[in-house]
């Protein structure tokens, strides 16, 4: 089958790059709402499949970052652009349900965190919003840039990373080649399909490079 995609509407094009365009890493993004303080912490949590490195020097990311509604931009675009820094997470298999439960759609300021169970912050060093304890990468980002496209005014968000915190039994420094080594396998993340499926890993393997 051939398709046009420029007749078809946003709606149906979305779905159709969203089942093709596959496995996709998801950034399970934590902001502070407006009025935040360390006393009475607010925080917003939120998933998205937009997302993908972009540059190591510096060492930038993209998130594609729309609207709730036609004016009002979704809570986590309105926390980085006002907020400047947040903290991105790369959630494990485990973690499905948890990420799923988390794209409610809530009025600004009520936390996702309240909807969900057994996800507890703890302290990101060096950062000035905490992290999720148990999802085994996260990373202090910082906002960049930002590009608007197409009518609807897509927000292309770009991000320093500024450190990452990586599960101590899923990396190994190999001093030699002055690089660290994680296994995929230790972080078994959960990547994003069409609609409401996800993946994880199934086998990893490795080919040789060419000289």
């Amino acid at each position: 089958m051939e398709i046009e995609l420029s007749p078809l509407k946003p709606n149906t094009r979305y779905h159709l790059m969203t089942q093709t365009i596959i496995p996709r890493p998801i950034a399970w993004v934590l902001t502070a709402n407006a009025g935040s303080t360390s006393e009475e912490p607010s925080y917003n949590l939120a998933p998205f499949s937009f997302f993908n490195a972009l540059c190591s020097d510096p060492p930038l990311v993209m998130l594609s970052i729309g609207k709730k509604a036609a004016e009002e931009p979704k809570d986590t675009r309105h926390n980085i652009l006002e907020g400047q820094e947040f903290v991105i997470h790369l959630p494990s298999v485990s973690q499905a349900e948890a990420v799923t439960a988390s794209a409610a759609t809530l009025d600004y300021g009520e936390s996702e965190l309240n909807l969900l169970e057994g996800q507890k912050l703890v302290d990101f060093p060096g950062c000035p919003l905490p992290r999720l304890a148990d999802v085994p990468v996260a990373f202090h980002a910082r906002f960049y840039e930002v590009h608007y496209l197409g009518p609807a005014k897509q927000a292309i968000i770009y991000a320093e990373l500024l450190r990452m915190h990586v599960e101590d039994d899923a990396i190994q420094e190999d001093q030699d080649k002055g690089r660290y080594l994680i296994d995929p396998e230790k972080i078994n993340p959960l990547a994003r399909l069409g609609g409401a499926s996800y993946a994880g890993l199934t086998t990893s393997f490795s080919v040789k490079r060419p000289s």
